[in-house]
Formats: structure tokens, sequence, C-alpha cells
């Protein structure tokens, strides 16, 4: 394993942070707080520098808003001077930790995404049951609440592996730490329910796996760098499947993953190993409504669209989801809020999605659609 001792110079030089703006800044450049940002722009980013440098440097707080995509979510922003230096971090970390990924992790990564994923699951159903000429079966799971459950101090005893710069350790950490732990209230409720659920269940073996109150739990989705934390923290996961359970046909993207095999059995013999590497190493647990093993020529729904070895599908709440959007697009044009450029890249982007699976009939209602609420 190589290590690197020298990449806070590279993080915090102003050459970084000055592209690290210019990659930040796409698309965004109409929103009042990158403009009022970029009007002081060298003296922000200088200063943003010297912090840095002489370790003077705290992570701001959150900006908290939800959304429903199509599950609710929270979502925590970051102000732009914490944006840019995500992006900054990103640039640097990634392609040190890029080349320990497997190949099958498609979250988030150049040349991978939804798309390659589902291709690739394909290509290995397919594959396992010789096109469909024999019985073959998929494992998908997917962890509760990943991005909550994330254990901070294993997040940085993970990253502590490869870097062991002290400077950049420093910064990392502050970032991760920057993200506020769930209050003292609910943690100490949580705590007590699961007391009572293990003493109502004559079960005191466990105590041990109890959240620490001390321990900071959670990564932000909005951030840049928790994209590549989620990745870094995975792969301890991915690489166990791969070495320790030998399971060839493998793959993930973020929380959700899939397994192949030709057999249930070899299958559910896995599941109690997975819950216990992902709960004694990790801190995480699989989601128990959604541990599926369903035969490939039934289908199986994965990232937003339902695949059979012959065909694939947009899944249903996709469908809708995308009529909705496409219709709040509409009156946000209508309203002048966005121009007719804006409107035809989202009408593009929804096309694309579909463009992946066998949609031809609702490509023509979506089209139909756009243009009857375009003239209404």
């Amino acid at each position: 394993m190589k290590f690197y001792t020298n990449i806070f110079e590279k993080i915090i030089s102003t050459e970084n942070l000055f592209l690290a703006w210019d990659e930040f800044k796409k698309d965004k450049l109409t929103k009042p707080d990158i403009l009022s940002f970029e009007w002081n722009l060298e003296q922000n980013i200088f200063k943003l520098h010297r912090d840095l440098k002489y370790h003077k440097y705290n992570h701001g707080v959150y900006t908290k808003f939800s959304i429903c995509d199509p599950k609710y979510r929270i979502i925590h922003k970051a102000t732009v001077r914490d944006r840019i230096l995500h992006h900054a971090v990103f640039r640097i970390l990634s392609p040190i930790f890029e080349p320990s990924f497997i190949s099958h992790s498609f979250s988030c990564r150049i040349d991978k995404g939804t798309h390659k994923g589902v291709n690739s699951l394909t290509k290995l159903a397919n594959r396992v049951s010789k096109n469909n000429y024999k019985t073959c079966y998929v494992l998908k799971c997917d962890i509760k609440k990943f991005f909550d459950s994330v254990d901070q101090e294993i997040l940085s005893a993970i990253i502590r592996k490869r870097i062991k710069d002290s400077s950049s350790i420093w910064l990392l950490e502050n970032i991760i730490k920057s993200f506020p732990p769930r209050s003292q209230i609910e943690r100490e409720r949580e705590r007590e329910r699961e007391r009572e659920s293990k003493i109502s269940a004559g079960n005191f073996t466990q105590c041990s796996l109890w959240p620490d109150k001390n321990r900071g739990t959670g990564i932000p989705i909005g951030n840049l760098t928790s994209q590549l934390f989620a990745n870094i923290y995975m792969n301890e996961f991915d690489q166990f499947v791969k070495h320790d359970l030998r399971s060839k046909n493998y793959l993930r993207y973020t929380d959700d993953f899939c397994i192949i095999a030709d057999n249930t059995d070899y299958l559910r013999a896995l599941i109690p190993q997975i819950e216990s590497f992902l709960l004694e190493k990790l801190k995480l647990k699989l989601h128990p409504n959604k541990i599926i093993i369903k035969k490939w020529n039934q289908g199986v729904d994965f990232l937003g669209y339902n695949l059979f070895p012959k065909y694939r599908l947009v899944r249903t709440k996709t469908k809708k989801r995308i009529f909705k959007k496409l219709s709040c697009r509409i009156q946000e044009y209508k309203a002048g809020l966005i121009d007719k450029h804006t409107l035809e890249q989202s009408l593009s982007s929804y096309l694309g999605v579909l463009s992946h699976a066998d949609s031809h009939k609702m490509n023509q209602n979506l089209l139909n659609q756009f243009w009857f609420w375009l003239k209404e």
C-alpha cells in the first residue's frame, strides 16, 4: 500500500483553490451566495489559503433543507467557502484512493454512474445464466440510513491508513467532524429503546455495539467530499466481498449492492456474513425490508430501472417523478425563473434517462405532454 505524506500543500495551494472555484461555479453563477463570493474572489481565495496554511480554518455551519426525490431526504448545504474547499480536497484525494476501488463500484466516479451500473448488472446476470439458459438469482441489499450512519472515527481511521500527513488529517477531520451529529436527546432515546428491546429479548451480549455518545456519526449528503468518503468507507466492504467471500459477481452503487449466483442457498448463506461484517467493522445495518433474492428472469429493480434478461423498463416511480419534474420546470419557465435553454436541457436529461430503457412509447408520451403543457 502506498502512503502519502506531502499532500497538504497541494490541497491548499492557491492554484488548486482557484481550479476548485472554476469547477464549483459551473451553472451556479446566478445564485446570490455565489455572486457575493465572486465579488471579492481573489481576496476570499487568498484568505481561505491563509486560514488553511496557519491552521486557523474551521468548517462553517450547514443550511438544512429537505427534498423528495423520490423519497424524503434532508440535505445539509455548506457555505460557498467550504464547498470550494471540498472541491479542492476532492481534486487531490480522489486520484489517491481511486486506484484502490473495485471496478464494479459505480457511484460518483469518472466513467462510471448509474447507466454503467445497470449495464454491468445485466452483463453479469446474463453471463451467470448463460444468456438466460440457466436459472440465475440476484441478491439485492440496501444499507439502512447509510449517510446518517457512517461512523466518523472509523472513516478517519481508514483514511489514516493511506494519508500520513498530519496537516492533511487535521483538515480532513475538520471536514468530517463538521457534520452535526444527532442531538443528545435523540441519541439517548435511541439508546434507551435499544436497551429495552434487548432486555425484553433477554439479550445482554451486544451492549458494546451501542452508540458511544462521544462518537460522531454521519456525513452530509450535500458535500462533494461525502461522495468520496462514502466510496472510501464502503471500499472496506467491497474488498471483504471480493477477497473474503470471493463473490466474483458483485457490484455496488453507494449503499445499494447486488450479488449474482446460480443458486439461492449460496446467496442466503452470505447474508449473515455480510450483516456481521457491516455491523462489526463499519457499524452499518442492512435494511431488513430490502434484502431481496429474485430470479433474474423475474426482473430486478436497480437504480431506477426494472432489469430483465432481454430488455429493461423504467421504474414506475421514476416515470412519475420525470413527469412531475418536467411539469415543475415548465411552470418555472412560464414564471420567468428559468430560460428556454435550461428548460430544454431538463427535457433532454429526462429523455436521456428513457433512452437507456425500452421506452419508445413513454418517450413519445413525454414529448407530447411537454408540448401540451407548454401551450397551456
